[in-house]
């Protein structure tokens, strides 16, 4: 029998993992409300019908081939414009990467920007692969508390005390999966000035810019041009299109300090020689056609984030943030009145008993995401009612007074 290596055998991926004992009690019959995985395409949202129709026709035109290893020219073109019109940022073509999706450019920029025993300060809780990408190419994930009292906003004393001669970058989720936190610009002044007094770049993932409900989204890159940033972004999520895998990322910078890192970006995305080539091709159709669907599927998912947050609140021993972009919520579990001994055991028991798969808080972060469960509101109401009604009926027979 042929071992797999260390750093292979201790992946772990919560968000999927906790799908296999889900799919065993299907075969057995059970019905399971799948409450785990961001995909709204596994829900009542569609593709707007302008992006297929571009896909088919940049199939029917002949975009079968490799794509350029950064991407496709005019894809990377409107990119630049996009985040022109967002945000006022200049972004230099030349230093922006299409990926397959924002997971693909994780790998290529820890990749190319850390040394074993390197650190990253990620927030805690955060997005899976932050920490364990992380972690497999030899570094270090140091997770910052984000504060659930208030909003889950960044802890920027628990940020400071943190940065170490080998901390490399921030990295700054906005909104925030799994807590769907969103940051405005008095929270993010604080990070940037932080990141120059340290000569640090800024990760800055936006992929849910798009779904943010009661305030405007707002880009770090638009608070400072002065700091060296890297942008992370894609269309899987606001053009509810998460199977085409495709991302990007873009390096601003003014004085060249991340022109090295960009380098060990693309020569990564030359050995993997292109992302999904008609794929890119029908993605100019999402920056560049209608955007009105943008705005009905942000009402649709206000809707939701309004009926989690009235009906988990309700429930004796939970409790939870409501949740001001992305379409997650991150409930807090009163551990110590119920059986488990931990979040996993709880979100298993409601699996095996309520039959709501959800995915427990620790697998975003061991510190600050224990005793908490993250749930996915892209189901449509009645659905999500239904899982609430369930989830009511569990913590009832199992919480003690």
């Amino acid at each position: 029998m042929i071992n797999p290596t260390e750093r292979s055998a201790n992946i772990e991926y919560a968000i999927r993992d906790v799908l296999i004992p889900a799919l065993k009690l299907e075969e057995q019959g059970r019905t399971i409300l799948k409450l785990n995985i961001g995909d709204p395409i596994a829900f009542d949202f569609e593709t707007p019908p302008h992006m297929v129709e571009a896909y088919c026709r940049a199939l029917r035109d002949g975009h079968n081939g490799y794509s350029d290893s950064q991407g496709y020219k005019p894809l990377i073109s409107s990119i630049v414009e996009h985040e022109r019109k967002k945000y006022g940022t200049e972004l230099d073509p030349s230093k922006v990467l299409v990926t397959a999706g924002i997971s693909e450019a994780l790998v290529f920029l820890f990749g190319a920007l850390l040394e074993q025993g390197d650190e990253i300060l990620v927030p805690g809780p955060s997005y899976p692969p932050y920490t364990t990408l992380v972690k497999f190419m030899g570094g270090v994930a140091r997770t910052y508390r984000t504060d659930e009292n208030n909003g889950w906003q960044p802890d920027i004393d628990d940020l400071r005390a943190k940065i170490t001669n080998r901390t490399k970058a921030i990295a700054i989720i906005n909104p925030n999966n799994p807590t769907g936190s969103a940051y405005t610009r008095q929270v993010l002044a604080p990070i940037i000035d932080l990141a120059a007094e340290h000569k640090l770049p800024i990760i800055s993932d936006e992929i849910y810019d798009g779904l943010v409900y009661d305030l405007p989204h707002t880009s770090p890159l638009a608070l400072s041009e002065e700091v060296p940033m890297v942008l992370l972004n894609g269309f899987s999520k606001v053009y509810m299109v998460p199977g085409w895998r495709v991302g990007y990322m873009a390096f601003r910078d003014t004085e060249g300090r991340l022109d090295g890192l960009y380098d060990g970006c693309i020569r990564q995305a030359r050995v993997r020689l292109s992302t999904n080539h008609p794929a890119q091709v029908a993605s100019l159709a999402a920056l560049e056609g209608p955007q009105e669907h943008i705005e009905e599927n942000r009402r649709k998912l206000m809707e939701r984030r309004d009926i989690i947050s009235r009906r988990v609140n309700a429930i004796d021993g939970l409790s939870v943030a409501r949740p001001e972009g992305a379409f997650y919520a991150f409930p807090r579990i009163d551990i110590e009145r119920g059986p488990w001994k931990n979040d996993k055991a709880f979100v298993l028991d409601m699996l095996e008993t309520a039959g709501v798969l959800c995915v427990h808080g620790s697998g975003f972060c061991e510190d600050f995401g224990k005793d908490h469960f993250r749930v996915v509101f892209l189901a449509p109401p009645a659905e999500l009612e239904r899982a609430c009604d369930a989830i009511e009926d569990f913590m009832a027979t199992r919480l003690r007074d």
